[in-house]
């Protein structure tokens, strides 16, 4: 960011970057002047910049507004964003097409340094007109763009310089410049103490550690947010209940498997066939009896069902395990049958 001098001061070094970059292709004494083009052309070869608009950067116009405290104090300097829009004129003996010379001369050096050194801006600041300027402090670059122009734009750029006749020219863009305002707001405090503890739990002073039963009651105690409970923490005795349920079903499945491995052993080929249809089914039993992972958040009465379920499969385990030895007991009394 910069001051007012800005304006004048990116004009100024726009012109010495033409005028220390015209050689080696130009071999003559060329005057590069910061004004308009003249109504009555210089017959000498001749180079004038010429500041025809000024125009608020659209991307940054709202960017950088003014700030301040409730009590008024500012906290923010406003900066306004600008462009610069420049028509840059070439005079000379048309005959030796001097002024086409120029303008290629122009338009290669804005081409190859399209960025304003920072040296020409601290030379361009060393003006007495332009004492004070501090363009060349700033972080944000003046960087020169060309401007595409029809003949309409031409002629209407052109009319408005009153009774000055059309000479070839470029136009060019220069953005982004930052005009400070005068104003510079308060700077903030800085940090007096810096003041941070770590204490573990139990420790003087430290915060009680959370309670997982406490939790679970505040979750659970609006009737009327039963799905903020089920993701809370549960209670106590529903995690005991579904943990029963579960070791119970566990035991059954585990029991289940075990004697339709005994059944295997003594049947042959029908009792591994039985024996593999009852791993899955004593499995697909724990996933009913259970419903899934306890940490879904059922309530009592869930847990209530899966208990009475687990009563079922407990009981038909055993009504399984009595037949298989049944079965084994007969297949043992034919067989001493045979051997007699």
């Amino acid at each position: 960011m910069s001051n007012a001098l800005a304006v004048a001061t990116v004009t100024q070094a726009l012109a010495l970057l033409i005028e220390h970059n015209l050689h080696p292709e130009i071999d003559m004494a060329v005057s590069v002047e910061t004004r308009k083009p003249p109504a009555d052309p210089p017959t000498d070869p001749t180079i004038t910049v010429f500041l025809y608009q000024v125009t608020h950067n659209p991307s940054m116009r709202n960017k950088d507004l003014v700030t301040r405290a409730s009590d008024g104090t500012l906290l923010k300097r406003p900066a306004a964003a600008i462009d610069l829009h420049f028509v840059i004129s070439a005079y000379g003996e048309e005959t030796e097409l001097v002024g086409q010379r120029l303008i290629g001369s122009v338009v290669r050096t804005l081409h190859e340094i399209p960025v304003l050194p920072r040296e020409l801006i601290e030379e361009a600041a060393q003006r007495p007109y332009l004492e004070g300027s501090d363009l060349a402090e700033s972080l944000q670059k003046v960087r020169l763009t060309p401007t595409q122009m029809d003949v309409d734009e031409t002629s209407k750029l052109w009319g408005m310089l009153h009774n000055t006749p059309y000479s070839l020219s470029v136009v060019y863009q220069a953005s982004l410049v930052l005009l400070d305002g005068h104003r510079k707001p308060v700077p903030a405090k800085p940090v007096e103490r810096p003041d941070v503890k770590v204490l573990p739990f139990g420790a003087p002073g430290a915060p009680d550690p959370p309670v997982l039963g406490d939790a679970a009651g505040r979750a659970g105690a609006d009737p009327g947010t039963e799905e903020a409970a089920g993701r809370g923490a549960r209670p106590a005795t529903d995690v005991a209940a579904t943990t029963d349920v579960r070791a119970t079903v566990a035991k059954a499945a585990s029991g289940s498997g075990a004697r339709a491995a005994k059944k295997a052993a003594g049947g042959g080929p029908t009792g591994a066939r039985d024996a593999k249809s009852a791993a899955p089914s004593a499995r697909s039993r724990a996933r009913r009896a259970t419903g899934g992972d306890p940490a879904d958040g059922a309530d009592r009465k869930r847990g209530a069902d899966r208990t009475r379920e687990a009563g079922r499969a407990e009981g038909s385990g055993r009504r399984a395990d009595d037949a298989g030895r049944a079965d084994g007991e007969g297949r043992g009394r034919a067989d001493d049958g045979k051997e007699s």
